[in-house]
């Protein structure tokens, strides 16, 4: 496929570029993500539009042609502006926009997709495939994620304010579904707090004294998974604080 010239840049992240065709949404790769991860992501959102949780519709994926090259997802458009906007326009009403954002993850928490990624062994090959770590502390963390609590609930892997559109009437829908595995919770719990961590101490603990009252999930089992998470984290390879991810990987610190 040729991108239209009328194309409009709305994001620019790592390895990908988004673009709002009008009526739809190109995400472009570029030769550093691999075809079959492209793919993955697509059948992630047709998995998850399967089980009704309001998202973009997968559409197709091609391979673009013309002055920008890579391979494209195609997802239908869903109209609005993120969580994250809406933050940063009114600041004052961030508590009632956590409300919304950890509700809605809930609600995505109650939803099942038997053949989602298993959420344990992405981690695990994640863990096993981190040069920046030694194999003592690969095998500690193997053995923690080992022992966690498993699930089989849809986890997002990514989930932050940037990745919830919010509809003119309010709808929430949730777009990005790279990560998305079937799993434990308190594992996407975890890994949001640690998002929310990178740039706010105090949103953090504001969303985990939030999502853990209205779940009724325990803190602690929350933080068992912080040293895993911050691990898979610096596994991605995204332009994050690698030292402060580094703190997180001890995992004595947890126990």
């Amino acid at each position: 496929m040729i991108l239209p010239d009328s194309k409009i840049e709305i994001a620019r992240r790592g390895n990908k570029v988004v673009y709002d065709l009008g009526d739809k949404i190109a995400k472009v790769f570029n030769e550093t993500k691999p075809v079959s991860d492209v793919f993955n992501e697509a059948l992630n959102l047709a998995r998850v539009n399967e089980c009704g949780i309001r998202s973009p519709r997968a559409l197709e994926v091609a391979q673009v042609e013309g002055d920008e090259t890579g391979w494209a997802l195609i997802t239908s458009k869903v109209p609005g502006v993120t969580l994250a906007e809406k933050i940063e326009a009114e600041p004052q009403r961030f508590g009632e926009y956590l409300e919304q954002f950890v509700d809605l993850q809930i609600e995505i928490h109650g939803y099942s997709s038997p053949l989602l990624n298993l959420q344990g062994p992405k981690y695990a090959r994640m863990i096993n495939g981190l040069e920046a770590i030694n194999a003592t502390t690969r095998y500690n963390l193997l053995e923690r994620l080992d022992g966690l609590k498993k699930g089989a609930s849809v986890c997002h892997g990514d989930f932050n304010p940037t990745n919830v559109i919010v509809s003119e009437d309010g709808t929430l829908s949730v777009c990005d579904w790279a990560h998305a595995t079937q799993g434990a919770p308190e594992a996407d719990v975890a890994m949001t707090y640690l998002l929310f961590s990178l740039t706010s101490k105090e949103q953090a603990e504001a969303y985990l004294d939030v999502y853990c009252e209205r779940a009724d999930m325990p803190k602690q089992i929350v933080r068992q998974w912080l040293p895993v998470i911050a691990a898979s984290e610096l596994a991605r390879g995204r332009k994050v604080d690698e030292e402060f991810l580094m703190s997180w990987i001890d995992v004595f610190d947890y126990q």
